[in-house]
């Protein structure tokens, strides 16, 4: 494994994450204040998506020597557009706990954050199964810390515990899955190349794989823990696990299934197919139900999973071209309009008043017209309402999944993915309904409460940051959809070190042209 000076000038962007999380933390000890390590944080924040933005032709230009010589490190258009969701979700996490954040520990909750956001970017570039475990153990670690400095309460302290041990009991399948995959292939590059000895052990790494990433992207039946924890921590903190470890998930997914274990598609997508019919029906199904915000969006976080299992499900049959695009856009659609749903709750909480009932919604229309606004955004984008991106998102994910069906030879293949498009639709139209529920309190119900209570300018720059960027996605979406596309070549175009049947990941032209 190749480790040199340009390994570490290409980790600029998160060595400079890391130092300034280092400087937040013992800063603590000499001020409290929340507003100036907000400024602080955001200040590196700008820093680090500079370097990204200034190493990006670098990046690009050095994929080709990923094939020639393994390296720690994947420069290849996937990782780097995840770098910058990591360094834009870490961003928008910090304005949004601005205001609920304990101000006894503002500096270590705004420092994590950062030491998170780092291990993120670490898994979307990570060419070796040791060094991809470890960034893994970068984001639950400090997930947990964020949970214990949420509220002090017993319920808090109960989802910190139950997410504690389950997040372990996955981390553990996870690693007994790359275990089987070094013995099989006799090395820690995930790029590995070859086939490698006990072909046997292929299936049972393959759902051990599942099983570990799965808790990560709430999938059934690794879904449980979600609406509890969600419930019982605050609105930032909901956001945290509605993202973070959502896009890890999806990214361990990519490197390990569709790179890692190509040989094992044929049992993979079949897996995916299931997961994702029963995660999007089970959320959407429970969240009718509803009454707490925070569970109502743990159950869609939980559907949200299931419709991004359809893009993994495409890319790993190798038989039509897309999916890992449309995973990939949806995946930075859902982020945007999940964490600006959240965001807006604890822009309207305070420490002393949390907002967690959709009562609480009541006549916000009235009182605040800009932050019910900003939520039914969300809300429309979430449900997959046209134009505004997450309209995008489902149509190119109904798309691939159809594409494959039509063009697909096998008539088995054809029919699973005919019905996963069919399944997707109906689970959307579901969807529909307690999304629309929460923006008709909003604006058609009265309200006891007739004051306004001031909103802090970092929250609601993180609310309106989200809002602006479902809006421009909606109205371009070729903005995110480019450097998807690009992804999925990138895939197919960059093979591991050795020959090796890889699914092929071209862009289909319907979804590209749909997207111009």
């Amino acid at each position: 494994m190749l480790v040199n000076l340009e390994t570490i000038k290409s980790l600029l962007p998160e060595l400079i994450l890391t130092i300034g999380a280092a400087w937040i933390f013992l800063g603590g000890t000499f001020t409290r204040s929340r507003v100036w390590w907000v400024g602080f944080a955001t200040l590196i924040y700008l820093i680090a998506g500079f370097w990204i933005l200034r190493s990006g032709s670098v990046a690009a230009s050095a994929g080709a020597a990923v094939t020639e010589h393994p390296s720690l490190l994947l420069a290849d258009t996937f990782g780097q557009t995840v770098r910058w969701l990591a360094v834009a979700m870490g961003l928008l996490l910090t304005l949004a706990a601005s205001r609920t954040a304990s101000r006894a520990l503002a500096s270590e909750y705004f420092g994590t954050v950062m030491m998170l956001s780092v291990g993120l970017m670490l898994v979307a570039r990570a060419n070796e199964l040791v060094f991809l475990f470890l960034a893994f153990e970068l984001i639950s670690i400090p997930t947990y810390v964020l949970l214990f400095l949420g509220r002090k309460d017993a319920g808090t302290a109960e989802a910190t515990i139950k997410y504690f041990f389950l997040s372990l009991v996955s981390s553990a399948m996870l690693l007994y899955g790359m275990t089987l995959l070094y013995g099989m292939t006799g090395t820690t590059t995930i790029a590995h190349g070859g086939s490698g000895e006990f072909p046997s052990l292929l299936p049972l790494a393959m759902i051990l794989i599942f099983a570990g990433l799965g808790f990560k992207i709430t999938a059934v039946p690794f879904h449980f823990y979600a609406p509890d924890v969600y419930q019982g921590t605050t609105n930032a903190n909901a956001a945290l696990l509605a993202v973070v470890p959502k896009i890890a998930g999806v990214v361990g997914l990519v490197r390990l299934t569709l790179i890692a274990l190509p040989l094992a598609s044929d049992t993979a997508w079949q897996i995916a197919i299931v997961l994702s019919i029963l995660t999007m029906t089970l959320g959407n199904i429970c969240a009718l139900w509803q009454s707490n915000l925070r569970r109502l969006l743990a159950y869609s976080s939980i559907a949200h999973g299931g419709y991004l299992l359809i893009g993994l499900a495409v890319a790993l049959t190798s038989q039509v071209s897309g999916g890992v695009a449309a995973m990939l856009f949806y995946l930075i659609v859902y982020s945007f309009g999940s964490l600006g749903a959240f965001a807006t709750l604890a822009m309207l909480s305070s420490e002393e008043r949390p907002l967690d009932r959709i009562e609480q919604l009541h006549g916000l229309g009235r009182r605040h017209p800009l932050a019910a606004a900003a939520m039914s955004v969300f809300m429309f984008s979430l449900a997959g309402l046209p134009p505004l991106a997450g309209f995008w998102g489902k149509l190119s994910l109904f798309t691939s999944a159809i594409s494959l069906s039509l063009q697909s030879e096998k008539s088995g293949l054809s029919f699973w993915f005919l019905v996963l498009a069919i399944v997707g639709a109906l689970n959307a139209a579901v969807a529909a309904a307690y999304y629309l529920r929460i923006v008709s309190v909003m604006y058609f119900r009265e309200s006891d409460q007739r004051e306004s209570a001031p909103l802090a300018w970092s929250s609601s720059a993180s609310v309106a940051l989200c809002a602006a960027a479902i809006l421009a996605i909606g109205v371009v979406p070729g903005l995110v959809m480019t450097p998807a596309q690009s992804s999925d070549i990138m895939l197919q175009t960059s093979p591991p070190e050795n020959e090796v049947t890889a699914p092929a990941h071209a862009v289909p032209t319907q979804i590209a042209g749909s997207m111009d």
